[in-house]
């Protein structure tokens, strides 16, 4: 493939990011296409019962890696803590350092309101890592400054209010493999506070009934970013 697209996905959770653009990725990475899952935190406090936080972080980051094989993407799980994700500079700057290594298109993160705090704090420090990253007055160990061409939110059932979605993507040939892949969640597979599958499974039905396919996942540009400016109405060339 010439210059294939790269997109980095960044969810607040290892879980998060398959449940919400699982089947995208896929069907950007099985055309050969780059797509990362980085995920801020493991997701690790919600354990299963017998289970310390600890050892569920082993757990979820392995549970990731499997999904990750079955989706055709890389995933990256950092350090910070479940429930404690900070929108602070060091958080920022280490994004920001990730975007300049990895150098991606366009990134993929949660919406801007949620009632989960590191869910609302993931799209704040992915745009001001965007920008960090791409000027190149900030001296981030070296590495040459990398502008991305834009960013999108993506749906998750925690972070509804407000969301509206702008981009409907047909993924019906996609969407066996994407439940393939969030199989290996136990959370998503055995919670008893959420039906996390039958959910998602639904949502996929529900926005493919709305796009006229038979599955489909969302995306939302970021507030203003959806305006066009031009000499003629779109679609309508003059």
């Amino acid at each position: 493939m010439t210059n294939p697209y790269h997109i980095i996905a960044v969810g607040a959770h290892c879980g998060d990011l398959e449940l919400q653009v699982g089947s995208i990725a896929h069907k950007y990475a099985k055309v050969g296409h780059r797509v990362t899952f980085l995920h801020m935190t493991a997701g690790e406090k919600g354990t299963p019962p017998g289970v310390d936080p600890e050892e569920y972080r082993v757990q979820k980051i392995k549970e990731s890696e499997e999904a990750a094989d079955i989706l055709g993407v890389e995933t990256i799980t950092l350090e910070y803590r479940d429930a404690e994700l900070k929108i602070d500079d060091d958080t920022i700057s280490h994004v920001a350092k990730i975007i300049r290594e990895l150098k991606p298109d366009v990134a993929l993160t949660h919406w801007v309101n949620s009632m989960h705090p590191d869910h609302e704090a993931c799209p704040q420090i992915v745009e001001a890592a965007w920008l960090k990253a791409a000027l190149p007055g900030f001296d981030l160990d070296g590495l040459e400054p990398h502008g991305m061409r834009g960013m999108f939110h993506s749906e998750n059932w925690e972070d509804m209010e407000g969301y509206e979605p702008d981009v409907f993507i047909d993924v019906s040939d996609e969407f066996d493999t994407y439940l393939k892949a969030l199989s290996k969640y136990w959370f998503i597979m055995n919670s008893t506070s959420f039906r996390y599958y039958d959910y998602y499974q639904a949502l996929g039905t529900m926005r493919g009934c709305l796009a006229r396919v038979k599955y489909a996942q969302t995306l939302k540009y970021p507030t203003g970013m959806n305006v066009r400016k031009g000499a003629d109405i779109p679609k309508l060339p003059l």
